[in-house]
C-alpha cells in the first residue's frame, strides 16, 4: 500500500490512538516509529503468550534502552495488558507508551481511566481529502469511501464490500457484543437510513422489530466500535425551542453505500445527499480531532423546522454549515443560515453546493463542495479555510 503523508501528529508523551480498522494506523505507526517495540495483538501467537503471561512484556521493556517506544497494536484483544502497562509507566517513566485500539468496549470494561492523566486519547480517521491531494476525486469518495484500505485496493468495490461484512458483522459476532446476530444484521441496514438523520431510536426498533432499549445498546456498540457517531444539537443561548435528538453518521460514506441497499422505491438522490452530508460530517470530525481539539461539531435545528446541518464551535471558531446536493441553488437553501445568524450574528455561515461556481446570495458564500474539501486543512483556522476555498484559483496548491 502506498504510504500517504497524514494530518495526525501525536502527542509528545503516552498515548492511545483509537480509529476503525483500515484507516491506516498500523501503517502510520510502523513508519512513524520504526524503532518501537511493536507488539501486534493481532497476531494469534502473540495475544497467545501475552494472555498466558502478561508479565512477559515487563521484561521486555526492562530490556529497552531509555526513551524507548513501545507500540501495543489493537489493545482491547487483550485489556488484562493494560495493568502491566500502568505499572511500567510508574516504573519506567522514560518509556514512551502507543496503544491503538479499534474498540473502546472492552477497554471501558477494563476500566481505560486507570491510564488517565498519563496517557492522552487521540483518534485517526480516513482520509481527508487534502491528504490524497490530487488524488482525491469526490465521485469516488461519495461512492467508495475513503477507508485507506478500500482506496488503494485493486477492486475498492469488492474491499468495501468485504469491510463491512468481515469487519462490522465479524467483529461484532467474534467479541460476543450482541447475542442474536440476525437482529444486529437487520438493525445495520435499518440504522443505515437514519445516517444524516435526526435518530429515532423508536423508528428504527419499529422498522428492525426490536425493543427500543436493545436498538439504544446496538447504536452504543456502533459508537463504540468507531463505526457510528452522534452529533449533538447546538443549544447554546438558544433563543428558540431546539429538537431535542441528536442526528447519526456513519464513519465513511462508501461504509454507509454499502449498508443502505438500494431497492426499486429508493430515491438515489437522497442517498446521495446523505453520503455528501456524512462525508463532510467525516472531514470535519478528522479537523477537529487533527488541529482543533478545542472545537466540537453540532447541528441546529428548531422545532418550527429551521435547520443548520453543522455548526463548528470553539474558542476562536464559529461556523454554521450548510449542505446541498444540487448544481444550482435557490433563495430557499439559504433560510436555515439566515436562521441561524438572525440568532447568532457573530456567527460565520457557508453554503456548500455541488456546483462549479463560487456564489455569494444573501450575503453568504456559497462554496463547490470539492473546493471546501480540499481547502479543509487541520493547520488552518475555520476562517482561513473559507477564505482559502472561496478565492483561491482552482489550479493554485499550498506546498
Amino acid at each position: 500500500m502506498e504510504f500517504i503523508r497524514r494530518f495526525f501528529h501525536p502527542p509528545r508523551g503516552s498515548f492511545f490512538l483509537f480509529g476503525p480498522r483500515g484507516t491506516g494506523k498500523s501503517t502510520w505507526l510502523k513508519i512513524t516509529f520504526r524503532d518501537a517495540l511493536f507488539v501486534d495483538l493481532l497476531n494469534p501467537e502473540t495475544i497467545r503468550s501475552y494472555a498466558s503471561y502478561p508479565e512477559s512484556l515487563i521484561n521486555a521493556v526492562e530490556a529497552l534502552p531509555e526513551d524507548s517506544i513501545v507500540v501495543i497494536d489493537e489493545i482491547q484483544k487483550l485489556p488484562e495488558l493494560l495493568d502491566v502497562v500502568h505499572l511500567l509507566m510508574e516504573r519506567k517513566g522514560n518509556i514512551r507508551f502507543v496503544l491503538t485500539g479499534s474498540s473502546a468496549r472492552k477497554l471501558k470494561r477494563a476500566g481505560i481511566d486507570l491510564l488517565a492523566g498519563r496517557a492522552a486519547v487521540r483518534y485517526m480517521h480516513p482520509f481527508m481529502a487534502e491528504e490524497l491531494r490530487n488524488r482525491f476525486s469526490l465521485e469516488d469518495a461519495l461512492k467508495i469511501g475513503l477507508i485507506p484500505l478500500v482506496v488503494f485496493s485493486p477492486d475498492p468495490y469488492e474491499a468495501l464490500r468485504a469491510y463491512v461484512s468481515l469487519y462490522i458483522n465479524e467483529e461484532v459476532k467474534a467479541e460476543g457484543f450482541v447475542r442474536k446476530i440476525g437482529d444486529f444484521g437487520r438493525f445495520l441496514e435499518a440504522i443505515a437510513f437514519s445516517h444524516a438523520s435526526v435518530l429515532n431510536l423508536t423508528e428504527v426498533a419499529r422498522e428492525c422489530q426490536v425493543k427500543r432499549k436493545t436498538v439504544e445498546g446496538y447504536v452504543s456498540i456502533l459508537e463504540d466500535l468507531l463505526i457510528g457517531f452522534k452529533v449533538p444539537v447546538f443549544t447554546k443561548r438558544a433563543k428558540r425551542h431546539m429538537s431535542a435528538h441528536p442526528k447519526f453518521y456513519l464513519f465513511d460514506a462508501g461504509v454507509f453505500r454499502v449498508l443502505r441497499r438500494a431497492g426499486p422505491l429508493d430515491v438515489s438522490r437522497e442517498a446521495e445527499g446523505a453520503a455528501l452530508e456524512g462525508l463532510i460530517a467525516q472531514h470535519l470530525r478528522a479537523w477537529i480531532d487533527y488541529g482543533h481539539r478545542d472545537c466540537q461539531l453540532y447541528f441546529w435545528r428548531t422545532r418550527a423546522g429551521n435547520e443548520v446541518d453543522f455548526v463548528v464551535y470553539g474558542p476562536d471558531t464559529f461556523v454554521a454549515v450548510e449542505v446541498k446536493n444540487a448544481q444550482q441553488l435557490r433563495n430557499k437553501d439559504l433560510v436555515g443560515l439566515v436562521e441561524f445568524q438572525k440568532d447568532y450574528s457573530e456567527a460565520m455561515a457557508v453554503l456548500l453546493y455541488r456546483g462549479r461556481e463560487r456564489l455569494k446570495m444573501k450575503g453568504i458564500p456559497c462554496i463547490p463542495c470539492e473546493l471546501f474539501l480540499r481547502a479543509l486543512d487541520p493547520r488552518l483556522s475555520m476562517t482561513e479555510i473559507l477564505k482559502e476555498s472561496f478565492y483561491r484559483n482552482e489550479g493554485d496548491r499550498r506546498r
